[in-house]
C-alpha cells in the first residue's frame, strides 16, 4: 500500500512538473484585444526621423524614450516628441531604469516625471527595466515596484512594463495589473511570462525598416489597452525626494569610470574618492565599486545633452550655447579638457542653451 501511495505521489508529481515545462516552454499568450495598433519605438540612436514618412508608412504609434537614470535626457526626445504630435501618431514615452535600490528607483520615477510634465501624451508611460546585473529577483521586484507606484502617482498614469520574458519572469503575480509590452523576436506569438495571460504591447523585432528613418528600428503591435485619454501630464510632479544610499556595483566588460558616473548620476571623482582607486583609467572585469548616493535632491534637468561633432572644440561649443569652457569643463567633469572626441556627449546648462 505504502509503495502504491509513493507511486501515485511520484506520478503526481511529474504530471505537474511537465505542465509547468510545457507551460514555460512552448505555450504563448495572445493580445488582450485584437485591435492590433502598428507601431515603433526611437530613441536619439534613429537620428534625426522624418515623422511625416513614418506616418504614412502604416505606423500609428510611436513610443520615444525620454531619458534614463537619475537625470539622464535623451538629447532627440524633445524633437521626437514635437516631430510625432505634429505628423498625427499617437505617442507614448518609455524611460530606462537604472536603479540598484528603492531610492534610486524612487528618483528616476521623478526624472521621468518631469520630463513628461505639461505634455499631452496618447499612451501609457512605459517602464524599461532591463539591466537587472548584479541583482536578485527581490530586488528586481522591489525596484521595479517602487518606480511603478511613484510614476503613478507623480503624473497620475498607470504605467505599462517593457519587458523581454525572461526579465517578465523575475516578477510576480503583484505586477499583472500592469500591461505588458513584451520583448519576443524570431517568434510568430509572445512565449507565456508566467504572470500575464494575455499582452497589450509585443516588440517582435529589432531590425524593422520604416521610410522617414535611416537604420534599424524596433517594430511592435500595440492594443488599445496601451492607450491613454485622460490628457496632460501635470505640470507639477512636486519636489524631487532625496537620498544618501550608496550602491554596490560589479564592473561589468566595456565599462569605463565615464560611463559608471553617467549610469548613476555622479561624477569620476566622487566615484574615485568613495573606492580609493590610485588608477582611474585602471578598473577590471568583475571589480566591486561603492557608487555614492546623491547627497542633495534631484530637480527638474538644468542641462540638454550635446553630441560633439568633428571639428569642435569646448571653445566653440561654448560660444555656440553661450556658456563658458570652465562651466562646461566642471558640469561633465572633465579630466582631460583638451581631449574630445566626435560622438562624446557632454551636458549643456539648460539656461544657455535654448
Amino acid at each position: 500500500m505504502k509503495k502504491t501511495t509513493f507511486i501515485f505521489l511520484l506520478t503526481g508529481i511529474l504530471i505537474l512538473t511537465c505542465a509547468y515545462a510545457a507551460r514555460v516552454y512552448g505555450a504563448s499568450i495572445p493580445p488582450d484585444r485584437q485591435d492590433l495598433i502598428p507601431g515603433i519605438d526611437v530613441s536619439q540612436w534613429q537620428g534625426y526621423i522624418d515623422f511625416n514618412r513614418v506616418s504614412q508608412n502604416g505606423v500609428e504609434i510611436v513610443y520615444i524614450r525620454a531619458g534614463e537614470g537619475a537625470s539622464y535626457t535623451d538629447p532627440f526626445f524633445e524633437r521626437n516628441y514635437a516631430g510625432a504630435k505634429a505628423s498625427g501618431l499617437k505617442v507614448g514615452a518609455y524611460y530606462y531604469v537604472t536603479a540598484r535600490n528603492s531610492s534610486q528607483a524612487r528618483l528616476q520615477a521623478h526624472a521621468f516625471a518631469i520630463l513628461l510634465s505639461g505634455k499631452t501624451f496618447d499612451c501609457r508611460p512605459a517602464m524599461d527595466f532591463e539591466d537587472l546585473a548584479g541583482l536578485d529577483d527581490a530586488q528586481v521586484q522591489t525596484i521595479a515596484k517602487v518606480f511603478l507606484e511613484s510614476l503613478e502617482a507623480y503624473t497620475g498614469k498607470k504605467p505599462v512594463i517593457y519587458s523581454d520574458i525572461s526579465n517578465a519572469r523575475r516578477l510576480d503575480a503583484s505586477f499583472s495589473s500592469y500591461p505588458l509590452w513584451a520583448a519576443e523576436y524570431g517568434s510568430d506569438a509572445v512565449e507565456d511570462p508566467l504572470y500575464w495571460g494575455w499582452w497589450s504591447g509585443w516588440q517582435y523585432t529589432d531590425a524593422g525598416r520604416v521610410d522617414g528613418i535611416n537604420g534599424r528600428v524596433d517594430r511592435n503591435y500595440f492594443t488599445s489597452t496601451i492607450l491613454d485619454t485622460s490628457g496632460l501630464v501635470s505640470p507639477n510632479p512636486g519636489p524631487a525626494p532625496t537620498t544618501s544610499q550608496d550602491t554596490d556595483y560589479t564592473v561589468r566588460a566595456g565599462d569605463t569610470l565615464w560611463s559608471i558616473a553617467r549610469r548613476f548620476d555622479t561624477t569620476i571623482s566622487r566615484i574615485v574618492s568613495a573606492n580609493a582607486i590610485s588608477n582611474p583609467d585602471l578598473i577590471y572585469t568583475g571589480e566591486r565599486l561603492i557608487i555614492p548616493g546623491s547627497q542633495t535632491p534631484v530637480s527638474s534637468p538644468d542641462y540638454r545633452y550635446y553630441t560633439i561633432r568633428s571639428g569642435d572644440t569646448l571653445w566653440s561649443i561654448a560660444q555656440r550655447y553661450n556658456t563658458s569652457v570652465e562651466e562646461l569643463i566642471q558640469i561633465n567633469d572633465l579630466r582631460t579638457p583638451n581631449l574630445i572626441y566626435a560622438g562624446q556627449l557632454l551636458k549643456i546648462p539648460v539656461s544657455t542653451a535654448s
